[in-house]
């Protein structure tokens, strides 16, 4: 039996200012798709100003989204090629 080796490599950029920090995930797929995804964090005026903190809270929340992404577009997969209706896919 052949295996088949296959890597995923999701890009991330980050837009910050004193209080918030946007993160944009990027997947391009084997099959040509791209799903984008995007983070917020937002830092209380009281908490001390840690950009590397509000890029893992809005990357941690830019990765989520394309977790829900990728589950959604293989729920569509499995239902159009099954012609039915498939059980939703847990996380």
């Amino acid at each position: 039996m052949m295996h088949t080796a296959v890597g995923w490599h999701v890009e991330m950029e980050f837009k910050e200012d004193e209080t918030h920090t946007r993160a944009v995930a990027l997947l391009r797929l084997p099959d040509g798709t791209e799903v984008r995804a995007h983070g917020h964090a937002s830092r209380h005026r009281v908490d001390e100003n840690q950009p590397r903190v509000g890029e893992e809270i809005a990357g941690a929340r830019a990765l989520n989204e394309l977790a829900m992404q990728l589950l959604t577009k293989a729920h569509g997969e499995i239902d159009a090629a099954s012609g039915r209706i498939s059980h939703p896919i847990n996380v």
